[in-house]
């Protein structure tokens, strides 16, 4: 008898799968922040160029591109 008065809702997103997605969101937020406050990781960051890593990535995201049309 309980199992058919339970409902289910799988389509549905629920309270707790807001819960953990803002959980998340907080927690990446908070991480950055942290890796942002360090000095070191700020020099760094200051120095990279948006140019060159789109340069460095191209080959290798025409590679994935060759291998996921097989």
């Amino acid at each position: 008898m309980k199992e058919s008065l339970r409902l289910d809702h799988h389509d549905e997103p629920s309270d707790s799968d807001t819960l953990m997605l803002c959980g998340g969101l907080a927690l990446a937020v908070f991480g950055v922040g942290l890796m942002l406050s360090n000095r070191n990781v700020r020099q760094l960051l200051g120095n990279v160029k948006p140019g060159a890593l789109i340069a460095a990535a191209a080959p290798d995201f025409e590679r994935y591109l060759k291998l996921r049309a097989m």
